[in-house]
């Protein structure tokens, strides 16, 4: 595995709304040699956070920078483009190959010196945080996993429902971003996280919202109560899929993830 890496301002500042975050951008190869773009937040912490987004966001969504931001008061952040996102290189094939591309994030995190690495995945970016923290050999020491589906196929996906888009359009109304996105093979053969679930060693934190109309909880329910791991649930009332659930609860949303993994 090795990294190249590129800036935004010579000095690696990214200026965005009303903050400022200062950051690198570097780039990753896979054992596949697909390229892998990420944002890293080096503030001198022990503990690093990967954030893995789902289907569809980027690293550089507003959501997803706005989240960063926050994390980065109490932790180092990594946040990804998986492959047929964002700057990254491929196609997405919906977890089927994406494992790799989180492997050599966490591989680039341990080479970083960290004492704790922590994850933190929405939607089947919390599938692929599941699919990886089995791994003990990746060392995680903490996971978050958020509007997780207990398998693709059995994701509802009522994208057409208003309750689906409406409410966070104006958050995630992002043309460029949407023209970045580049989909492979969806019939690739995937492992899924409800068979592996109990495997999972490490502490994990389970989150949904109550009103997803892509994930609907009881994925996230029952991957919980069928982890043997030290674990928890959070139900989100009135709120949705994966990164809405930050957006309409800002506050709430870092403290509880910076208590659980500070706990």
């Amino acid at each position: 595995m090795y990294y190249t890496k590129s800036t935004r301002t010579d000095e690696n500042i990214y200026r965005y709304d009303k903050f400022t975050i200062k950051m690198k951008e570097i780039f990753l190869k896979t054992e596949d040699n697909i390229k892998i773009a990420i944002n890293y937040i080096n503030n001198g912490n022990e503990s690093v956070v990967i954030i893995c987004p789902g289907w569809f966001m980027t690293k550089d969504s507003k959501a997803f920078l706005k989240m960063s931001n926050d994390l980065s008061k109490y932790f180092d952040i990594i946040t990804m483009d998986f492959r047929g996102h964002g700057k990254s290189s491929g196609f997405y094939t919906f977890s089927a190959k994406e494992e790799s591309d989180l492997k050599t994030v966490i591989d680039y995190a341990k080479s970083n010196n960290y004492e704790q690495i922590h994850l933190l995945g929405f939607s089947l970016g919390g599938a692929l945080v599941l699919l990886q923290g089995e791994k003990t050999s990746n060392g995680i020491s903490k996971i978050i996993t958020v509007s997780t589906p207990s398998e693709f196929y059995k994701i509802e996906n009522r994208m057409y429902s208003p309750d689906a888009w409406i409410p966070t359009l104006f958050h995630k109304f992002e043309p460029r971003r949407w023209l970045t996105i580049r989909a492979g093979n969806p019939f690739l053969k995937k492992r899924k996280p409800v068979d592996i679930i109990q495997n999972i060693k490490c502490p994990t934190l389970f989150i949904a919202g109550e009103k997803d109309p892509t994930v609907l909880p009881w994925h996230t329910k029952k991957l919980h109560d069928k982890a043997t791991c030290r674990k928890a649930y959070k139900l989100f009332p009135k709120t949705r899929h994966a990164e809405d659930i930050y957006l309409d609860y800002p506050e709430e949303f870092i403290k509880t993830c910076v208590n659980w993994l500070k706990d």
